[in-house]
This record gives C-alpha cells, structure tokens and sequence, in this order.
C-alpha cells in the first residue's frame, strides 16, 4: 500500500477496509454455494428425481453463469463497481430460496439457469474488485480471498447439514439462509471500493469473445478446475468401488480435500509472496501431479487420502492466481476475468460427466489418469502467469497516481 502515492493515510485505511469488506463478499458467496449443496437431496427426494434429471438440472447453473459473465463488466460499468456488486451479490443471495420451491423438472432447471447467472456476475464483479485492490497493495491476496471463499462454502455446508439432520424444511432453511447472507452481503459490499469509470471510456460490450490473453491463462484455469471438479465429485466414489471402504471413510476422503483446499488458500498468499505466481503453480503443479499417481497406484484407503490431498493443496491457489493474471493482462480487465471466469466454469461443468463417461468406458482408475495429465499440464503452462515488466514480485503493480487513473474511486 505503500506504492500509492498522494493518496495519504486516508486512502490506505479505506483500500485495507475494502479487503476485509471484499473477503466477506468472498465468504457469503461460497456460503450460499455450501448452503444449496447440501439440499439437494431434499430437491431430489421432493421433486421424485432420477440420477440422469438430476444431472441435467445440475448443469443448468454452470450454462447460465457461462452465458451472463460477460455481462458483469458493462454492469459495473454502468452502474460503479459498488452498485453493482451489492445488486449481483443480492440477486445471487436472495435466488437462493428459489430451488426448492421449484414444482417440477423444468422448473427446476430454469431457476437454476438464473441461479447460476447471478452467481457468476457476481463471482466477476467480486473478482476484478478483488484484483483492484491487489494492484493498490502492491501485494497477493486473491489466494486469500479464494480461501475466504472455501470457508464460506464449508461453513454454509456445515450449516446446511445440521438443517438436513434436524430433517428441516429446505425451504424453510434456505429462505433464512438467503435472509441472512442477504444481509450480510449488503453490510459488505457498503466498504468495498466504488470504482467509477471515467466519462470518456467507452461501455464493455454486452457479450464478446473473451480476449487471446484470457484463453491462454484460462487454459491453466481450466486444468485446475477439472482436477478440482473431478476430486469432489468423484473422490467418495473412487474410496467406495476401488478401494472398497466404507461410506463413512469415503465421505471423509472429500471433506478432507475441502478442507486442505481452503487451508492452502488461505495462506497462499504468503508463499506467492515468496516465490511468485509462476514458480507456485509449477510446485503446485509437481504437488498435483504427485498426489494424482497416488490416487491411480494406490493399494488402500489410505496412500488414496493422501494423494487427493495433495491434489487439493497442489491446484488451491492457481485460479486465484488466473484471475489475478487475467486483471492485468490487457485494458479490459473485467473483460479478461469475465473470459477467465467463463472457461473455469465450463471446465467443472464438464469435468463430471467426463469423469463418468471416461469410467463407463474403461474404468474410474483411468479416469483419474486424466486428472494426473491435467495436474501436469500445471507444470508446463504456469509461465503465462509471470508476472509482466513494472511489477513486483507477487505480479501486483504500483497504483498509478489517482489523478491519472481511468477508474475513480469515490
């Protein structure tokens, strides 16, 4: 924060609060995410679901947030980056309720198309406000803020789990679940940086491809969302056919890889701080690769743990580090997070049925073959994320003078 300058202590009190109020968006965000998850069975059960509808409506979140994260760049645009966080974010919160009131499969899957789309504006609008603030510490955090993410997600699971055990109404509990993340939403985004832009520069359009830079860095996005896709869906199945453990064990194999994700994240940020974006994701990438042989090789329960431990711990901070990238790697950053953004979220739509389709052609071992090529493919792609000329060594650069920026802060 020190690289700003004329800014005074005024301006770094008011970007340090932003990180704290951006990290709580970070968290409701993941907590509605965790919250919903764990209804779904109640959705199913209610609604008389088979495995393959079920599948379908599932993929609707995945379409929608595809197709409306370009948007999310003319929102902010429009309206500042304040605004337009707390009305994406309280669209994303308040659709909550919307799931379990659904009468029917096409119902379904249209509340869920929305539900997704909100979910990704969202996710974009808190992302390049996120990278923002970045730029002006001169520092990493978005592993952080990715972090604040997964405990969002794991306490929102956690909650929802209890509802789920007390055998509540899912409609009662997301209805005060989406009251209160609602709340607490809006009470974040009120300290979040209101980035304006200039009267000159002209609106982001309303959909465009996402820019060579974004594809490029999206492809290391998308290696690590596969392999992190593939580990949460498949990791319980995997223990239980396998390796022939029991449900209890198998269930624990995926809290634990949640768990060493959120843990990696959160201190992320330190490590990139040490040795940078790209030498962090070619360890990490080591990690992965590591951790997926594991899983292939195993002979028991246990080496299978671990190697999906490693996996978790090898991928967390790449796609904090892609969106980071994607923020500084041309004019447009909502553009190139929307890009980034969208290429992510199309590798965990398709990283399960792949997973699937792979394992009734052959088998689950060789599925996660897959995920171990992927997890190496870390290792050849991370110099797209080194850092450009006039940066540090975390790839933050200083914030230009106030008076020169096109974006204003009010």
């Amino acid at each position: 924060m020190g690289r700003l300058k004329g800014s005074g202590a005024s301006e770094m009190r008011t970007v340090r609060r932003a990180r704290i109020a951006v990290a709580a968006v970070f968290a409701v965000h993941g907590a509605v995410t965790g919250n919903f998850a764990t209804r779904i069975p109640w959705i199913q059960e209610r609604l008389d679901l088979s495995a393959g509808q079920l599948g379908l409506a599932l993929a609707f979140p995945a379409i929608g947030a595809s197709v409306a994260m370009p948007l999310a760049g003319r929102i902010s645009h429009r309206f500042g980056a304040r605004a337009a966080l707390r009305g994406l974010l309280a669209l994303w919160t308040v659709w909550l309720v919307m799931p379990p009131l659904a009468p029917g499969l096409v119902w379904l899957c249209g509340v869920l198309l929305i539900f997704g789309a909100t979910a990704g504006m969202a996710d974009v609008a808190m992302n390049a406000l996120g990278v923002e603030i970045e730029n002006r510490l001169g520092r990493s955090i978005m592993s952080g803020l990715h972090g604040m993410w997964s405990v969002g997600a794991l306490t929102g699971s956690a909650a929802g789990t209890v509802a789920a055990h007390a055998e509540a109404d899912a409609r009662l509990h997301l209805a005060i679940a989406a009251g209160v993340l609602t709340v607490l939403g809006a009470v974040a985004c009120h300290w979040v940086l209101d980035l304006r832009s200039a009267p000159e520069e002209h609106p982001p359009p309303r959909f465009a491809l996402p820019p060579r830079s974004a594809l490029i860095i999206g492809a290391v996005g998308f290696c690590a969302v596969f392999a992190e896709g593939a580990s949460l869906d498949w990791s319980a199945v995997y223990l239980r056919d396998v390796l022939d453990t029991s449900p209890g064990l198998a269930a624990a194999c995926t809290t634990a890889f949640s768990c060493t994700m959120a843990g990696a994240r959160l201190v992320g940020d330190a490590v990139v701080g040490r040795f940078g974006p790209v030498r962090t994701v070619r360890t990490g990438g080591v990690l992965a690769t590591a951790g997926g042989l594991l899983v292939v090789t195993a002979s028991g329960p246990a080496l299978a743990i671990a190697g999906f431990g490693l996996i978790g711990l090898g991928i967390a901070v790449v796609v904090p580090l892609a969106f980071a990238a994607a923020g500084r790697s041309g004019p447009a950053p909502s553009q190139a997070i929307a890009g980034v953004a969208t290429i992510t979220y199309t590798s965990g739509l398709i990283a399960p049925a792949a997973m699937g389709s792979i394992a009734d052609l052959t088998s689950l071992t060789i599925s996660f073959c897959l995920v171990t090529t992927l997890a190496l493919g870390l290792v050849a792609g991370a110099g797209v994320l080194r850092t450009p000329a006039g940066t540090d060594a975390t790839g933050s650069a200083p914030h230009p003078d106030p008076s020169t920026s096109r974006a204003t802060l009010s």
